[in-house]
């Protein structure tokens, strides 16, 4: 599905790049699976540029990747960059981390650290955390504050206005994407990434990948054998479900009408099925068995895709080395 323009008040809301954790939690397993290899890669090894195609990118994905620490970090300095650029022009701006590092944690298909669930569950409070922080963004306060003359140019500021380029470009299933550039957006994605239009293209193609394999991947003789074996676990311990997301959408976030005992009470079986769940996905080796088959499938995509895997990394990793210079890793 195309982004569209976004409207001046979402302006306001701030192309901070995105949220590791939330991108990671969404609903649904091809979703889920982001947590998975293709949430970060970073350089393959020289033996591994040496190889095939396919070989090289599925030691890239296998290999080293940024954490989603250094992903955090990289969003900071979009946000601290945006920051100054747009003080240097005259607004106000606020940099929003309502997270800790521990509470940006990306919550994927495969959680398989207990002692994480045992203080966050699934991250359903994490979550309303970030929603209420979202909500009482001061930059869209700040913006309706100001005369109608003064929010145009803030957007211009921001990201170009209404008549910045929007850069397009289609992604491997066949759609197209449509992002506006421009502002102090642009200067900031400029200075961690280099080539704005060349980040978008990279970018688009490689967080786009997925369904191209994900139904290969969840059909994968080992992997469905895995997850069966976490199954067996889940049932032994008085869960019984499926699958890792069956697991988590039984434990789906509380409406926000409940009571704080209901509350209490709805967050304590989240807690008690998400540990649960990640102490059998750890002990049928889930985590890396799905990462090794992931890797493996994405390979197979190097023929056609591998010069954007390999842009894709690359900027990455130029923007963490911008990144480490501006902004304080998080904690």
């Amino acid at each position: 599905m195309p982004m569209k323009r976004a409207d001046a008040p979402r302006r306001t809301v701030v192309p901070s790049g995105r949220s590791p954790r939330r991108a990671a939690t969404a609903v649904g397993v091809i979703a889920a699976l982001a947590s998975l290899v293709l949430a970060g890669c970073t350089a393959a090894t020289d033996a591994a540029h040496r190889a095939s195609p396919a070989a090289r990118t599925e030691a890239t994905t296998a290999g080293e990747k940024l954490t989603y620490a250094q992903d955090l970090r990289i969003s900071d300095a979009e946000q601290h960059l945006i920051t100054v650029c747009m003080r240097k022009r005259g607004f106000r701006y606020w940099e929003a981390k309502p997270l800790s590092l521990e509470e940006s944690r990306p919550v994927g298909y495969v959680q398989d650290d207990a002692d994480w669930a045992r203080s966050h569950g699934y991250g359903s409070r994490i979550t309303a955390k970030e929603d209420r922080a979202r909500l009482r963004n001061p930059n869209i306060a700040y913006r309706e504050s100001l005369s109608r003359s003064r929010q145009k140019a803030f957007d211009i500021a921001m990201d170009g206005g209404r008549d910045a380029v929007l850069l397009k470009s289609p992604t491997p299933s066949g759609g197209t994407i449509t992002k506006q550039s421009g502002g102090c957006a642009r200067q900031a994605e400029k200075m961690l990434y280099g080539d704005p239009a060349a980040w978008f293209r990279s970018d688009v193609a490689v967080r786009n990948l997925r369904p191209l394999y994900v139904g290969k991947l969840l059909g994968d003789k080992e992997f469905k054998s895995a997850v069966a074996a976490w199954s067996r676990c889940m049932n032994k311990a008085g869960h019984p479900f499926p699958d890792p997301d069956a697991a988590r959408r039984s434990a789906r976030e509380p409406s926000a009408r409940q009571t704080r005992a209901e509350e209490a009470r709805t967050f304590a079986n989240e807690t008690r099925i998400a540990v649960a769940d990640a102490t059998c996905a750890r002990s049928v080796s889930l985590r890396s068995i799905g990462e090794r088959r992931e890797a493996h499938y994405v390979g197979e995509l190097a023929k056609k895709y591998g010069h954007a895997l390999d842009a894709h990394l690359r900027m990455r990793r130029h923007a963490l080395t911008v990144a480490e210079r501006t902004v304080p890793a998080r904690t």
